[in-house]
């Protein structure tokens, strides 16, 4: 190991990291060692024709839904700012439907399965140092939320960023915050035994968590998926979509000497154009995953670095905003790489209504649009006409940011539900009660008036 590496590790140490993170970290640092670890050429990867869908699934008595969801813990990441958005708050607090913001619509979704099912069924947020103030108190503001038998909530982890030009780690007195990063959501597992909340699970008599992304409101907890999982005690399980075109850049589903493999764009080796073929690649990861606590804990009992994940190495400046700071190397991992090192792991066709992510304010115009339809028990339908949501591109040099964005629709969204593809160019602010149906393209600058319609 060399002494820039060597120097990573003891910073790490002295911020007081677990020994399971420790490992972890190791574990990264020798991935840079060997530039080809983790690479999935598509010349030795096999498509998947077939995979079992949630449709085929029995339908689960009411004695065994709730045996199933009184084990169940409802796991949501929730580390994110919307940054991307121009926010420096929680993602989870932008208002996404009606007025209620992500944290709000997830809360319905736990508070009425809890009601249907009879079911324990807690929440948990694995949150940051940044987002776990406002989040906790979002949370309180939903009276019996939170039980008092468990902890809320539990904090990723964190690592070094890491010098391009020598691998040690990067000073920055200017804000010494900016020194650290989080290690990708793989850190999951470490970081769910090293804050206890693995333990705390066991102790109370879960034994599955369903864990998603807190910008996904399609990924509600299933009864039959629960029932399944634990009648077919599978230790871990991926939903995953059939690709579009959309999904082309997401990772998908291959098999690897007789093993599922999840590949990402990281992993494709320079030249190989294989990785956008949704028709041979038909799978695709949503990050909504099913994981046993019991084979985890049994895992890390025997590899407290965790699974083997695949490592992704992403290039920045220390400081984001400053180009001219220093380049830095941070090392990540995907949680649903886990699926390429558990025995027995398996994935589960899901229609794309359990797959409504909101990335960015293309996505969140869809989301709050009437494309979707958010019931009274916090479920997200799907409201439009087709196989797949309309798909929206819009000028980013004056939609990226949230408040650009806000601004351009100050009465609301265009009508979506019929609309195949909106794609806005330029500066245009739109009217109340604008209709889109099929494709259409709306140049600015412009004002589009009241009632307008598109239709082409």
């Amino acid at each position: 190991m060399d002494e820039g590496h060597a120097d990573a590790i003891e910073k790490l140490r002295r911020d007081g990291a677990s020994e399971a993170a420790l490992a972890a970290f190791r574990r990264r640092l020798a991935g840079l060692d060997d530039p080809a670890a983790g690479l999935l050429p598509g010349a030795e990867l096999e498509p998947i024709p077939s995979l079992p869908a949630l449709d085929e699934l029995p339908e689960p008595s009411p004695q065994e839904a709730r045996a199933a969801l009184d084990r169940v813990v409802v796991l949501k990441l929730n580390g994110g700012l919307g940054t991307s958005m121009g926010l420096t708050t929680p993602k989870s607090s932008i208002a996404i439907k009606d007025g209620r913001t992500f944290l709000d619509v997830i809360a319905l979704q736990v508070l009425a399965l809890r009601e249907r099912h009879g079911v324990r069924l807690p929440l948990v947020l694995m949150d940051s140092t940044a987002t776990r103030p406002p989040s906790l108190h979002a949370l309180e503001q939903h009276p019996g939320l939170i039980r008092d038998d468990l902890a809320p909530d539990f904090l990723q982890g964190r690592e070094p960023k890491l010098r391009a030009d020598t691998g040690a780690p990067v000073q920055w007195p200017p804000d010494q915050e900016l020194e650290w990063c989080p290690p990708g959501h793989g850190d999951l597992y470490i970081s769910l035994a090293g804050s206890g909340m693995l333990a705390a699970l066991l102790d109370a008599g879960y034994r599955w968590a369903f864990v998603s992304n807190a910008d996904n409101l399609g990924a509600l907890v299933d009864a039959r998926i629960a029932a399944w999982v634990a009648a077919e005690q599978i230790p871990f399980l991926m939903e995953v979509v059939r690709g579009t075109p959309a999904d082309r850049k997401g990772g998908h589903l291959a098999r690897r000497d007789g093993r599922l493999v999840l590949r990402e764009t990281a992993q494709v080796p320079d030249g190989d154009d294989s990785f956008g073929d949704v028709e041979r690649w038909r799978w695709y990861n949503t990050n909504d995953l099913w994981v046993d606590l019991e084979a985890l804990a049994e895992l890390l009992a025997a590899d407290p670095a965790g699974p083997r994940l695949p490592l992704i190495v992403n290039r920045k400046t220390v400081d984001p905003t400053d180009a001219s700071s220093p380049e830095v190397l941070q090392l990540e991992t995907a949680m649903g790489a886990a699926i390429g090192s558990i025995d027995g792991a398996r994935a589960l066709h899901v229609p794309r209504s359990r797959f409504v992510p909101v990335k960015t304010t293309d996505d969140l115009l869809v989301t709050r649009s009437d494309a979707y339809v958010l019931r009274d028990d916090g479920s997200l339908e799907a409201a439009f006409d087709g196989a797949a949501p309309p798909v929206v591109t819009l000028d980013p040099d004056y939609y990226k940011l949230l408040r650009d964005f806000d601004a351009r629709f100050p009465d609301g969204p265009p009508s979506l539900r019929n609309a195949r593809s909106l794609t806005v160019e330029g500066d245009v602010r739109f009217g109340r009660g604008v209709v889109v149906k099929g494709d259409a393209t709306v140049r600015g600058p412009q004002s589009v008036r009241d009632g307008a319609m598109f239709d082409r």
